[in-house]
C-alpha cells in the first residue's frame, strides 16, 4: 500500500501567495519562497504552485519565481497556470518543476493532453479539474470563473484515456469553506479511474484529512490556508493520521 500524500498548495497572484473562498475574495497569505521552505522542513510530500490568474490575464506562469522556489526545495514540485504548449512545459521543467498541471488549456484543446503525455511522459502531466455541483458536477475553467458544457466524470475519464498521469480535483463548492472535502465526487473518480486523484477544497481540520482518506481511498489531499496560516502543522497532521491507522511518510 502506498503512503497517502499531504500536499500544500501555493495559489499565486502577482507573485504572492493568496487564498480565497469559493475561488473569490482573495487575501494575501505569505511569501511563496518562505512558505515553500517551511513546508519542506515540516515534511510535506509534494508542493503545488498554481498561478491562478495566468490564464485570464493571457500570460505565462512566472518562470523566475518557479526557479527560485525549485532551488530551495527537494520534494516533487508541480506547477500550473497559463500552460498551453510543449514550449511552456519545457520552460517550466527547465526552471525546476517536476510535473506540470493544465486545466483551461486542456478543456480548450483536449489533444494537448495527448501531445504533452507523448512528449514528456504521463508521470509528468497533471490535469486539474475545477468542479462545481448544481444539478450535477460540472467543469469550470479560467480560475473557476467560467462554466463549461463538460460534466466532471466523463471529462475525468477522457483525461485519463488521453494520457494524464494524475488528476487534481478541486470542489469549488468546498474551496476555502473549511467544512471538509467533497467525498462523493472524489470517491466516484477514485473508483472509476486507475490514475491517482488529489482531493482539494474544504480542508479545515485534521479530521477532514482522515475522513477523505478513509471514505474515498484517495491517494493524496491538498490544502492551502490551513497550512499557510498555521492552523494545521504538517508534522501534527501526519502524526494524527498515523494514529488513525492511515499510512503516511513521517
Amino acid at each position: 500500500m502506498l503512503a497517502k500524500r499531504i500536499i500544500p498548495c501555493l495559489d499565486i497572484k502577482d507573485g504572492q501567495t493568496v487564498k480565497g473562498i469559493n475561488f473569490v475574495d482573495l487575501i494575501h497569505a505569505g511569501d511563496p519562497i518562505e512558505l515553500a521552505i517551511k513546508y519542506v522542513e515540516q515534511g510535506a510530500d509534494e508542493l503545488v504552485f498554481l498561478d491562478i490568474t495566468a490564464t485570464i490575464e493571457e500570460r505565462k506562469t512566472f518562470a523566475k519565481l518557479v526557479e527560485k522556489i525549485a532551488q530551495n526545495i527537494n520534494i516533487p514540485f508541480t506547477v500550473g497556470g497559463g500552460i498551453s504548449s510543449i514550449y511552456d512545459v519545457e520552460r517550466l521543467l527547465n526552471a525546476g518543476a517536476d510535473k506540470i498541471s493544465i486545466n483551461s488549456s486542456a478543456v480548450k484543446n483536449p489533444n494537448l493532453i495527448d501531445e504533452l503525455a507523448n512528449q514528456f511522459g504521463s508521470q509528468c502531466i497533471v490535469v486539474a479539474i475545477d468542479t462545481r455541483f448544481d444539478i450535477d458536477w460540472k467543469v469550470f475553467v479560467n480560475g473557476g470563473r467560467k462554466e463549461t458544457p463538460l460534466f466532471t466524470i466523463p471529462w475525468a475519464t477522457e483525461v485519463q484515456e488521453r494520457g494524464a498521469g494524475e488528476i487534481l480535483l478541486t470542489s469549488m463548492n468546498h474551496d476555502g469553506t473549511k467544512q471538509g472535502f467533497a467525498h462523493d465526487i472524489t470517491k466516484c473518480l477514485v473508483e472509476k479511474l486507475s490514475i491517482p486523484i488529489i482531493a482539494s477544497g474544504g480542508a479545515g481540520k485534521m479530521e477532514h484529512f482522515r475522513d477523505v482518506f478513509n471514505q474515498t481511498n484517495v491517494e493524496a489531499a491538498l490544502a492551502a490556508s490551513v497550512f499557510h496560516f498555521g492552523e494545521i502543522l504538517i508534522p501534527d497532521l501526519k502524526s494524527y493520521l498515523k494514529n488513525n491507522d492511515i499510512l503516511v511518510r513521517l
